[in-house]
């Protein structure tokens, strides 16, 4: 996977459509990054990991990762024509970013909120979603088998 939005991971082909796969800042250190929380995968983990449960539905997937929120926004407005639906891990956007907010909701794709760790058992300041209210699905704390629960419901979605 390349962690950027200039060259995002692509998947082959599929007849059910693209999945973008957005992941957000400081996700490029996972492995590394206080793993008693995110756990030992790697974001290349995560690309394999979702990629694969793309493909077994149906999918391609698209994964990118940016430490920066303006790529993000970028990558959700070209979605619009491009994808059938979002599975986005914004790291810390989550908690402050109404722009990616309001790129979710502009759209109108069906889109799955995902967090690696249990955001509800961590500080309080993780515990608000600017997303929550826009996507229509959130997966919390279910290490990195949230990114194919949420291809899971996506593939029910839209069947």
């Amino acid at each position: 996977m390349t962690p950027t939005t200039d060259a995002p991971a692509r998947s082959s082909s599929a007849a059910r459509g693209e999945l973008l796969i957005l992941n957000g800042p400081n996700l490029n250190l996972l492995g590394t990054r206080e793993p008693a929380i995110y756990g030992s995968a790697t974001l290349d983990d995560v690309a394999g990991l979702v990629t694969s449960a793309a493909n077994a539905a149906g999918f391609s997937a698209v994964c990118i990762q940016s430490n920066h929120e303006g790529e993000l926004v970028d990558a959700i407005h070209a979605a619009r024509g491009t994808a059938v639906g979002i599975i986005i891990n914004a790291g810390a956007y989550t908690h402050t970013s109404v722009a990616i907010r309001d790129a979710i909701a502009a759209v109108e794709l069906p889109a799955v909120e995902v967090h690696i760790s249990n955001v509800h058992k961590r500080e309080e300041f993780r515990h608000h979603s600017y997303l929550s209210a826009v996507v229509d699905a959130v997966i919390v704390g279910a290490g990195i088998h949230g990114y194919a629960m949420a291809v899971s419901y996506l593939d029910n979605v839209l069947a």
